[in-house]
């Protein structure tokens, strides 16, 4: 039997919708620019899928609320849709939420830099209880508001690649394994998020995501 020069920390776990179990996160990868109107408010078009990553301890669950991050003072919104990845494929959906720091993300972008600190963040992740079975249909509205506020709002069916192409093209590229997340991109309306303010994140079949941020 092994021994650590300190104990490990807990494994992060995303709830399941009526259920004691827990699904254990192994990883979480994020599709970018997957709705085509939100490409375009970043200013890019249609394009293969591309990658990037958060770690699992990023995720924020139960109802907790994340702690306004350092180094930004352009903190974003972007609510996703979130797949669970199982033996079999996908298992299970939950709603997520994309944080992000766009000024470290611009600044990244510009030199040409990894977007690990304005993306992979502690607290990044804020995640919705799972839903097992099948996923919303493409008719199902996501959609988020702040503060009572609407800021993004489309349909599922609105992505420019669906979820199972999503997993075929990180098979690709990864040994993608059970408990995977995948967040799978978000529709236009993306914006600022302030201490203090409440994120209502919502998507039709799916338990909703309700989370304040909290001040440094």
């Amino acid at each position: 039997m092994s021994e650590w020069i300190f104990p490990p920390g807990p494994t992060p776990s995303v709830p399941i919708r009526g259920s004691p179990a827990r699904f254990p996160a192994r990883r979480i990868l994020c599709v970018g620019q997957n709705y085509a109107a939100h490409a375009r408010e970043m200013g890019a078009e249609r394009a293969e899928p591309f990658f990037f990553s958060k770690p699992a301890d990023a995720l924020v669950v139960d109802g907790a609320d994340p702690v306004y991050p350092g180094a930004t003072e352009d903190l974003h919104h972007e609510v996703e849709l979130v797949c669970a990845v199982g033996p079999q494929g996908i298992v299970g959906w939950a709603v997520g939420c994309d944080l992000t720091r766009r000024d470290l993300q611009a600044a990244a972008k510009k030199a040409g830099r990894p977007w690990d600190a304005a993306k992979g963040f502690d607290m990044s992740a804020p995640c919705g209880a799972l839903t097992i079975g099948a996923g919303p249909g493409p008719d199902a509205r996501i959609a988020l508001t702040v503060d009572g506020a609407a800021r993004q709002s489309g349909r599922i069916g609105d992505m420019v690649w669906a979820p199972d192409e999503i997993l075929a093209k990180a098979r690709t590229l990864w040994d993608v394994r059970p408990g995977d997340l995948i967040f799978t991109g978000t529709p236009e309306g993306v914006g600022p998020v302030l201490p203090g303010q409440t994120v209502a994140a919502t998507i039709d079949g799916l338990d909703p995501l309700t989370f304040t941020m909290r001040p440094r």
